[in-house]
């Protein structure tokens, strides 16, 4: 009868016994997106890059991103060309509760905010007057939207990291444009899409700031 009790007390000490979170952060991760650095060699219509970081507290990660853009197209009839740069801001919720490497299944919202200027080139064929050319430009668009994110963040070897983040973009909206309807804007992408997806293949570095105590107190 008196181990059946002295169980039952030990079983009620463990079960009110609670984690105490710190929701001081213990890292800083760095990295950049994989897809841009390779698709910048190859792509002949696209050069960027992009850098990604992101700080802990407790279950919530503040990300934030910033890179360069640039398109270029070539037609018979037309040239098209822009370049600017961009940042995102926002909150990642992880959903890996305790996971001793920091592991994250996560899903997130951006703020995403550019600035960039585009120049297009038209030659127009008149069956009468022959061709006919025209110029356009914009200059210091400024550009804003808002993002839904998920995403995977492992840990492959002591400091590194690899993982994705998907992206739906939409509500786009950008300063006035006399000349012409912007085509592109940089971070965002085709500016006559209301939504648009968009993945980053990241790799990152973390650097540690202090150590995890989410163990249990002792009693």
């Amino acid at each position: 009868m008196l181990v059946q009790i002295s169980f039952a007390t030990l079983a009620q000490d463990v079960d009110t016994v609670k984690v105490k979170h710190s929701f001081m952060p213990t890292g800083v991760r760095v990295g950049t997106d994989l897809i841009s650095l390779v698709r910048s060699p190859y792509d002949k219509t696209f050069n960027g890059w992009e850098v990604n970081g992101d700080v802990d507290f407790y279950r919530y990660y503040l990300a934030m991103d910033y890179g360069y853009w640039a398109r270029s197209y070539i037609s018979d009839s037309s040239t098209y060309a822009n370049s600017g740069r961009y940042w995102r801001l926002g909150v990642d919720v992880n959903f890996l509760k305790n996971d001793p490497d920091r592991n994250m299944f996560f899903f997130g919202f951006r703020y995403g905010a550019s600035t960039f200027s585009e120049d297009l080139s038209v030659i127009k064929y008149d069956p009468i007057w022959g061709p006919l050319s025209g110029n356009y430009s914009n200059v210091n668009v400024k550009a804003h939207w808002l993002e839904l994110t998920t995403g995977l963040r492992v840990r492959m070897w002591k400091m590194i990291w690899l993982g994705y983040t998907a992206r739906l973009k939409f509500g786009l909206s950008t300063s006035k444009t006399p000349d012409m309807l912007p085509h592109d804007v940089p971070g965002y992408g085709r500016a006559d899409e209301s939504s648009y997806w968009w993945f980053n293949y990241q790799i990152f570095i973390r650097l540690p700031v202090r150590k995890s105590n989410s163990a249990l107190p002792k009693k």
